[in-house]
């Protein structure tokens, strides 16, 4: 422990969104020690990101929602603590203020009123911490979602907070990037004593590095509180049922086998293709590749490599800055085989896209709807579209939130809403950005299951994923993007 250290004391505490019947977390009663490490774990949907955000003081007023009981950091309300706080967001792109990314990293330190000739030194320091290597004056819209990721994480370890708290800090990184940021954060914590929290699906990532696991019930108070050893333990089953990781419990799912798209029928191909994000700057060039109908491309790299931006191209979404990218012929659209020239109505029924972000995809006030747009653009009766949206409903777990605002979900819960989105209209081909991101045991299970089912029924997946084992399950065929 060290005097610069905050503690965390909640008591009953809880938070209803306005709109919502229901609280978002309740009846939670914790002491969070000064130098303290927490891994904050539950279920998708059990209040963990409300609860972290509560900590950091940015839940609101009256208007935004109700709270119970008392929550402080060092003695007082959050809200009267803020410049104590590090927070870094679940959503990468909701933690990006300004344009530069050295500007981004400095501006809590401006705000903290930080000598100005101290800065630099701080912002050098946080980027190396990360392994965020990329010049000061680099346009923070330029970077992926996992150099997002650290660059928001950089900025709040810039800071040198008493309490750090991070929400699903590793989602979009890859393998050596998730490595990368649970050293830098051990040695931030080793080197500062400052009080951590961390909420994170990758619970094998972290255990080593905490002192302590809370585990919050979904239906309110905590289903477990101790040592990572005795949660595990004593609790493993339990919260394996309840959605919980944890570490060395097997999901149960077949590994679908490996594709050699060579000996496959191909209902996408490329050649010579160059992606790119600003029509001016190639991320890959020379890509020759053939996508297998009926069977998994899995597309992997590390972060920057131009993933996100390949899928987007094959989606028919991003136009190539050269070569070509041709559909099957059985899949042609009226201006012929190219998916950048096909209608909306044409891209609905040939190929779904799910996005980095599930936000960039909604359009509607109700969960129910959002699931309906597809099938209504495609003049289906009502019979069928209520058949279709019950059964996704069900199966995602997302029935009692019908009637929800999509924006008002949690992470998980608007992730498998934006990939039930797109298996309402029944494409051909299912691109999917980072597919199990924040999600809970239950949840991944849930949509790598489904996508089996798809690709057993002759859809042609393809994923962009850091997630193992999101590569092993789906088997079928890897394209492995250089840096």
């Amino acid at each position: 422990m060290t005097a610069g250290a905050a503690r965390v004391v909640a008591d009953g505490w809880g938070w209803r969104y306005a709109g919502r019947r229901l609280p978002a977390v309740s009846d939670v009663t914790f002491t969070i020690e000064p130098g303290e490490r927490v891994l904050l774990l539950g279920a998708s949907g059990a209040g963990k990101s409300t609860l972290l955000t509560g900590m950091a003081g940015l839940l609101g007023d009256a208007e935004e929602g109700e709270s119970r009981g008392s929550l402080q950091v060092d003695g007082s309300d959050p809200e009267r603590r803020r410049g104590r706080i590090g927070l870094v967001l679940q959503d990468p792109d909701a933690g990006v203020v300004l344009s530069k990314v050295g500007d981004d990293v400095a501006f809590g330190c401006e705000n903290l009123g930080v000598p100005a000739e101290d800065i630099p030194a701080r912002v050098a320091e946080a980027l190396d911490a990360v392994g965020l290597d990329v010049p000061l004056d680099r346009p923070t819209a330029a970077l992926s979602g996992g150099q997002k990721q650290r660059l928001a994480l950089a900025g709040a370890l810039a800071m040198r907070p008493g309490l750090l708290l991070l929400d699903e800090p590793t989602a979009n990184l890859d393998p050596d990037g998730v490595q990368e940021i649970r050293a830098s954060v051990e040695r931030v914590v080793a080197a500062t004593g400052a009080t951590l929290v961390v909420i994170e699906h990758r619970t094998a990532v972290w255990a080593e590095l905490m002192t302590r696991v809370i585990v919050v019930g979904a239906d309110g108070g905590l289903l477990a509180d101790g040592t990572p050893d005795e949660v595990f333990l004593v609790h493993g089953d339990a919260l394996a049922e309840a959605g919980v990781w944890v570490p060395g419990h097997p999901v149960g799912l077949p590994a679908l086998p490996v594709v050699d798209p060579a000996s496959e029928a191909s209902v996408l191909t490329t050649r010579d293709l160059a992606v790119t994000r600003d029509r001016r700057r190639a991320v890959q060039t020379g890509l020759d590749l053939a996508v297998p109908d009926g069977a998994a491309t899995v597309i992997v790299g590390p972060n920057g490599a131009g993933k996100s931006t390949l899928a987007l191209t094959l989606a028919g979404l991003l136009d190539a800055l050269d070569g070509t990218v041709q559909a099957a012929e059985g899949l042609r659209g009226r201006r012929g085989r190219d998916p950048i020239r096909w209608t909306s109505r044409e891209l609905l029924t040939r190929i779904g896209m799910v996005f980095q972000d599930p936000e960039h995809q909604f359009l509607t006030q109700t969960v129910r709807d959002e699931l309906a747009v597809g099938p209504r653009a495609l003049g289906w009766d009502k019979e069928r579209i209520d058949a279709v949206v019950d059964a996704l409903l069900e199966r995602l777990g997302l029935t009692a939130l019908a009637a929800a605002n999509p924006f008002t979900l949690s992470g998980g819960q608007k992730r498998r809403l934006s990939v039930a989105t797109v298996l309402a209209a029944a494409p051909a081909v299912i691109v999917l950005d980072e597919p199990t991101f924040g999600q809970d045991r239950r949840g991944w299970i849930g949509i790598v299951s489904l996508l089996q089912e798809e690709i057993a029924r002759g859809t042609a997946v393809v994923a962009v994923t850091h997630d193992a084992d999101v590569i092993r399950h789906l088997g079928g065929h890897r394209i492995e993007l250089a840096a």
